[in-house]
């Protein structure tokens, strides 16, 4: 078996599908509202989960941040210090600046016309 508050920190209320059918949903959206995280369990198993929008914003963030945090970490730890110039990226996939510095001028006075 699970524990809500091991699976689901800082949220303290479950309830079935059939408990949260007659809360109903104007009572589960004002809790939310208020801070609560509503975890709907279906034959005791977390099934969905109801929070606030402000909270939901909060966990939004949160990802955000990790992903980002996971992205420094994984630079820096395969940082080995080498730096490229545009020019050489652009060489490397067989590109030259001034050619396609020529092609962006073009297209511009195509579509300027």
């Amino acid at each position: 078996m699970y524990s809500i508050a091991m699976t689901f920190p800082g949220f303290a209320t479950s309830v079935s599908v059939t408990d949260a059918s007659k809360r109903g949903l104007p009572r589960l959206v004002a809790d939310a509202e208020a801070g609560a995280g509503i975890v709907v369990e279906r034959r005791g198993v977390p099934a969905a989960v109801v929070v606030g929008a402000d909270r939901m914003r909060s966990i939004l963030q949160r990802e955000d941040d990790v992903r980002s945090a996971a992205l420094v970490l994984s630079r820096a730890a395969t940082d080995n210090g080498n730096r490229s110039s545009l020019d050489e990226v652009l060489e490397a996939f067989g590109f030259n600046r001034d050619e396609l510095e020529a092609e962006l001028d073009a297209e511009l006075r195509t579509t300027d016309a």
